[in-house]
């Protein structure tokens, strides 16, 4: 009965592991796009910079592009720029406890073969 027990705990644990190794997947892949999107809003808010304030600008909205003024440019980037860095921040933080989260299931994992030197041959076998 406690072998049984043991097995569904390691295919709970398991089964927790593979979900938190996925979602942390997830969020690696999210920081890395809205890096994109902060350098690149960067990049450009430094050539609207060096741009003298007479310039006629565009602003591309799909296959269109329609006349803006460059504060209202400038002021946009500037936005998409802080909107990131806070997304990152935010993203940071749940990769963070998503990282703790993995540290306890293998903590817990360590405990369930430790206590059931069975189930760790059983595993082993089975991996095989």
């Amino acid at each position: 009965m406690a072998d049984e027990a043991n097995k569904s705990a390691f295919m709970e644990i398991q089964g927790r592991m593979i979900d938190l190794t996925g979602r942390i997947k997830q969020v690696h892949t999210q920081i890395r796009n809205k890096e994109g999107e902060k350098k690149r809003a960067y990049l450009t808010l430094e050539e609207l910079r060096n741009i003298s304030d007479g310039t006629v600008t565009y602003k591309s909205i799909g296959r269109t592009f329609v006349l803006e003024p460059m504060p209202v440019l400038i002021d946009e980037q500037e936005k998409k720029f802080k909107d990131s860095e806070v997304a990152i921040s935010s993203l940071q933080n749940s990769k963070e406890y998503l990282e703790k989260q993995i540290g306890e299931v293998e903590n817990n994992l360590k405990e369930l073969l430790q206590q059931d030197p069975g189930l760790a041959r059983q595993i082993m076998s089975m991996s095989v």
